[in-house]
């Protein structure tokens, strides 16, 4: 079996409440620190702050976070569950999404790519 290692600096500081649910909102989304960054107009150190400090962010700040990730001003601060979801993360879910807008026929012929990776880590498994 093989060990996946973790990239970056270990993390020091445990994630604040809004921290946590601003990590899994991204996750659910399938955004990475970096894409919600970007989308944002700041640094990914910025996001990766956000998730372990007490930060005062501005309503304006706020109310774009809820739009990237499609969620309401009450669920970024914990007043809705966050349900966790198995989806793929970061540039699969992207991929799978622009994919989903495919006519069927092109969309089956990426299906027919995938299907034979997808077995055979079966049979490894």
């Amino acid at each position: 079996m093989i060990a996946i290692m973790r990239t970056g600096r270990p993390r020091l500081r445990p994630k604040t409440d809004f921290g946590k649910t601003l990590a899994a909102l991204r996750d659910q989304k399938g955004v990475s620190q970096g894409e919600l960054a970007e989308a944002m107009g700041v640094t990914q150190s910025a996001v990766a702050h956000w998730e372990r400090r007490s930060v005062a962010l501005t309503p304006e700040q706020i109310k774009r976070i809820a739009e990237i990730l499609g969620v309401s001003f009450d669920s970024l601060f914990g007043a809705e569950p966050v349900t966790a979801k198995k989806t793929p993360s970061g540039k699969m879910w992207q991929l799978f999404e622009a994919a989903s807008q495919l006519p069927k026929r092109q969309q089956h012929k990426i299906a027919d790519v995938i299907e034979p990776f997808i077995e055979k880590q079966k049979v490894l498994s």
